[in-house]
C-alpha cells in the first residue's frame, strides 16, 4: 500500500475515525446492556468479515491472494485475540461505562512500548521506560488500588488494553512477511469465525428498534475501519497516531450525554497523565526513526 505525506488530511481523518469508533462504543454499550455481549460482537463481526472479503475481492488476485500467508497460526491468533479483546472491552462498558473504561484503556500505547522489547526485541531507552512508569502512575490514580472503595471490575479495561497491545505487536511482527491486506483479511475472517463459535449459543430475539441500532453499529464498524485504512494511506503513522486520543474525549462526551455517567477527579487526573506519557512515547518513537538520533 503506497503511503502519502498529507499530514493535515491524515490528522483530520484520524479525528473522524476516533469519533466514529466512539459512536460505535456507545452503540455497543447500549446493545450489550440489553443483550448478551457475545451475540452483539458476533453480529458486528459478520458485517466486518463481509467487508474485508469484499475489499479483498477487489484487489489483484482476489480473496485467495489476500488469504495467502506463511504464518497462518499467528494470523489466526491475532484475529482471535482482537475478537476476545473487543468482548472484554464491551463488557467493561456495561460495568464501568465509557468514560472510566476508555480512561484506563488509553494506557495501551505504553503497554506496546513496554512489551516491544521482550516480544519484538526492540530497543527501549530509559526515557521511554520513564514515560511508561509515569503512565502507569496515571493508571493507579484511576484505579485507586489502596482505597477501600476500589472496584476490581476496573481491571477489566486494563486487561483489554493488554490484549490490544499484544495484538498490535503481533500485527507488527506478521507485517515482516505479510501485506496489510492479508493481515486485515485474517483479522476479519478469523474474528468472525471465533465469534460465531462463541456467540451463536447466546442468540436471542432483538426488538425492531434495536436491530436499527445494530445496523448503525455495523455501519460505524465498517466505516471506522475504512477511515483508518485511509489514515495510513495518506500520512505517516507517527504523525497521526497521537490524535487517536481524541477517542477518549468523544467517548466521554457520549457517556456523559447519553448514559448519565459522571467523571471523578481521579479519572481526569489519571487520564491526563496517561495521555501525556503516551504522547511522549510517540515523540520518542519519531526521534528513533530519524537517522543519528539516540534514545
Amino acid at each position: 500500500m503506497s503511503q502519502g505525506n498529507n499530514t493535515p488530511l491524515g490528522i483530520g481523518l484520524m479525528i473522524a475515525t476516533t469519533f466514529v469508533f466512539a459512536v460505535q462504543d456507545g452503540l455497543s454499550r447500549h446493545l450489550a446492556s440489553e443483550y448478551n455481549v457475545l451475540m452483539v460482537v458476533m453480529i458486528r463481526y459478520w458485517f466486518f468479515a463481509a467487508f474485508v472479503i469484499a475489499i479483498a475481492g477487489r484487489k489483484a488476485g482476489g480473496v485467495r491472494a489476500a488469504a495467502r500467508t506463511s504464518q497462518p497460526i499467528l494470523q489466526g491468533f491475532r484475529g482471535f485475540l482482537l475478537a476476545t479483546e473487543i468482548c472484554v472491552m464491551v463488557f467493561a462498558f456495561t460495568i464501568l461505562g465509557l468514560v472510566e473504561s476508555h480512561a484506563v484503556f488509553t494506557c495501551y500505547p505504553l503497554l506496546v512500548a513496554a512489551l516491544s522489547g521482550p516480544i519484538l526485541g526492540e530497543s527501549v531507552g530509559w526515557r521511554r521506560w520513564a514515560a511508561i512508569a509515569v503512565g502507569f502512575v496515571g493508571v493507579l490514580i484511576i484505579l485507586q488500588p489502596g482505597m477501600s472503595v476500589f472496584d476490581p471490575a476496573a481491571l477489566i479495561p486494563l486487561l483489554a488494553a493488554a490484549m490490544f497491545a499484544v495484538y498490535g505487536l503481533l500485527t507488527r511482527y506478521v507485517a515482516k512477511k505479510d501485506s496489510t491486506a492479508t493481515s486485515f483479511f485474517w483479522t476479519g475472517v478469523t474474528g468472525a469465525v471465533t465469534m460465531t463459535l462463541a456467540g451463536v449459543w447466546f442468540w436471542e430475539p432483538m426488538a425492531g428498534s434495536d436491530w436499527l441500532i445494530m445496523a448503525c453499529l455495523c455501519v460505524t464498524g465498517i466505516s471506522g475501519h475504512w477511515l483508518l485504512i485511509r489514515v495510513y494511506e495518506v500520512a505517516e503513522a507517527s504523525s497521526v497516531q497521537p490524535f487517536a486520543y481524541f477517542q477518549l474525549a468523544f467517548a466521554a462526551v457520549i457517556g456523559l450525554s447519553f448514559f448519565g455517567e459522571t467523571v471523578r477527579a481521579n479519572v481526569v487526573v489519571g487520564a491526563a497523565i496517561i495521555v501525556a506519557a503516551g504522547l511522549f512515547t510517540f515523540w520518542r518513537e519519531r526521534l528513533k526513526r530519524r537517522p543519528g538520533q539516540l534514545l
